[in-house]
């Protein structure tokens, strides 16, 4: 009877996770044990990043709301307030895009928002 072994599907995913190394530098992209820890590495990086990406875009949407509103003579944080008193349902992306593209809507919604608190 005939050895049976189980090398096709193994030389498949060895070939599979070497793609996935294809672009890392030296041995990390060559050996089958170092591309493996590397992409293991990578994808764990590459979840975590991905939530860290939105914190660090959120934060640059409040510093330039913020220089905006200061412009305005008025804080972001007022701002914010005057906004959900108001009932105005907008998120920081959207209002930073307007305080950029647009200055008079965006001094238009600060006026609301000044009312709104006093």
């Amino acid at each position: 009877m005939p050895r049976i072994t189980n090398a096709p599907a193994s030389r498949r995913r060895r070939k599979r996770r070497l793609a996935l190394a294809s672009g890392f530098r030296g041995a990390r992209s060559k050996l089958f044990r170092q591309a493996t820890e590397a992409v293991d590495r990578a994808m764990v990086m590459h979840y975590k990043h991905r939530k860290h990406r939105k914190r660090e875009f959120r934060a640059l949407w409040i510093t330039r709301l913020s220089a905006a509103c200061k412009a305005r003579g008025f804080s972001y944080n007022r701002l914010v307030e005057g906004l959900a008193k108001a009932q105005v349902l907008m998120n920081r992306k959207m209002l930073s895009e307007i305080a950029i593209h647009d200055p008079d809507g965006f001094t238009q919604i600060v006026e609301l928002a000044k009312k709104s608190v006093a």
